[in-house]
Order: structure tokens, then C-alpha cells, then sequence
């Protein structure tokens, strides 16, 4: 594992961002030495995050194809390693800087595919509001495509996927909003039992304090009956020594 680290970060920092680098992160879960897959993907992650920084900072003077192939690298990485988050995250980036930068380079246009693939991947993975915006996405991409070529056939079928683009994205807000109450609802529901533990602490405190003041109250009575019932018995005792004649 150790050599599998070495060599990746040694390639990592060459910038050697092509398929044999890659093949280390294919091939290192059947190494022998590796005692434990998650803990070894957990390592291999926090160094891609961490060196993930400064590889994309220096993309700032490359040209856009060039940005896209080195954000492609990371994101295989990421994936390989069993980074989702990050690997989603990258991938929504790429998308949206094609997006941005194909209104003067058409060849870097999302398709509606692209955007149902990531909203497809997003949605499996528990990011409902990045899936969201995903299908809202495809919708944008489907509607503004050129529909001049449509057949009749062609347009029923645009139709057909408008619609069912819209079907998945309600699903997507449907899973959102039932996320969120669940959340609400957890949260909720660990303030009274908080509250509860509370009241209960608070009960106790008091009922031990009323217990107490009872046996002392019971006590000091006691004392002060015993001590009336003595002074009555040395007044008797001393009648009794010197009757009245």
C-alpha cells in the first residue's frame, strides 16, 4: 500500500495526469498488503483533495480543453478512490464551465444526456438539490436544441422526454422535501427528549429536596416531643421528691 501511495503521489506531483497513473488507483485494492480497503481508499482520498487544490489552481493559464482534461483526471480519481461527493462536485463544476464557455466554442455544449446522467448519478447518491438543478439543466439543454429537424415522430418523442425529465425532477423535489422534514423532524424530536431529560433531571431534584425537608421536619419534631416529654418527666420526678405537706 505504502509503495502504491508513494508512486501515485510521486506521479500526482510530476503531473502526470494520463492512464497509468490512474491504473495505480484500479490496481492497489488487490494489494496483499492492505489491511483494510476503506482505510486505504480514506488516504488515498484526503491526498487527492489535498493536492486536487493546487493542480486546479495551475489550470488558470491552460486552455479550456486543457482545464476539462485535467478536471476528467480528477474526477476518475475520485471515483476510483470512492470519493462521490468529490467526484460529483468536479463533475458539476465541468459541466457548468461548458456551459459557460460554449457560447463561443459550440463544441463544448452540454447535451440533455450529459446533464441526466449526472442528475441520474447526484440523485443516487443522495444530492437532491444538485440533482435538482441537473434536471433543470437538461430541460434548458433539450428546449433550446434545435427543433427545425424534428419529424412529426421526432417532435413526439422531444415531447416524451421533455416530460419525462419533469416526472424525474419532481421525484427529485419530492425525496428533497421528505430529506428535509426528516431532518426537521430528527431534530425535533432530540430537543424534547432533551427537554424531557431536563424535566426529569429537574423532578427528581425537587421531589429529593421535598423528600428531605419531610424526614427533617419528622425529625426535628421527634426531637423537640422527646425533649418536651423529658422536661415533663423531671418536673414529675421532683413532685414526687418533695410532696406538699
Amino acid at each position: 500500500m505504502f509503495c502504491s501511495y508513494s508512486l501515485f503521489l510521486s506521479r500526482l506531483r510530476s503531473r502526470r495526469f494520463d492512464d497509468s497513473t490512474l491504473r495505480i488507483l484500479e490496481l492497489f485494492p488487490a494489494s496483499k498488503d492492505a489491511t483494510s480497503l476503506a482505510d486505504v481508499k480514506s488516504s488515498f482520498s484526503e491526498l487527492l483533495r489535498f493536492e486536487s487544490l493546487s493542480i486546479i489552481r495551475e489550470t488558470a493559464e491552460k486552455t479550456d480543453d486543457q482545464k476539462l482534461l485535467v478536471i476528467e483526471f480528477l474526477v476518475r480519481a475520485f471515483a476510483l478512490v470512492g470519493d462521490i461527493e468529490s467526484c460529483l462536485a468536479l463533475r458539476y463544476e465541468a459541466l457548468n464551465f461548458r456551459v459557460l464557455k460554449s457560447f463561443n466554442q459550440p463544441w463544448l455544449q452540454v447535451s440533455h444526456a450529459e446533464w441526466l446522467n449526472f442528475a441520474e448519478h447526484s440523485l443516487h447518491a443522495g444530492f437532491f438539490s444538485i440533482a435538482i438543478k441537473a434536471y433543470e439543466q437538461a430541460l434548458s439543454s433539450l428546449q433550446q436544441s434545435d427543433t427545425a429537424n424534428y419529424t412529426s415522430h421526432g417532435s413526439f418523442k422531444h415531447t416524451e422526454v421533455i416530460e419525462k425529465i419533469n416526472r424525474l425532477k419532481d421525484h427529485a423535489l419530492n425525496l428533497s422535501g421528505s430529506h428535509s422534514v426528516q431532518a426537521l423532524t430528527s431534530d425535533y424530536l432530540k430537543k424534547k427528549v432533551t427537554e424531557r431529560s431536563r424535566k426529569i433531571s429537574s423532578s427528581c431534584t425537587r421531589k429529593f429536596t421535598a423528600s428531605t425537608l419531610f424526614r427533617n421536619g419528622i425529625r426535628n419534631y421527634n426531637a423537640r416531643k422527646l425533649h418536651e416529654y423529658r422536661s415533663i418527666g423531671g418536673v414529675n420526678q421532683k413532685v414526687a421528691q418533695n410532696p406538699v405537706l
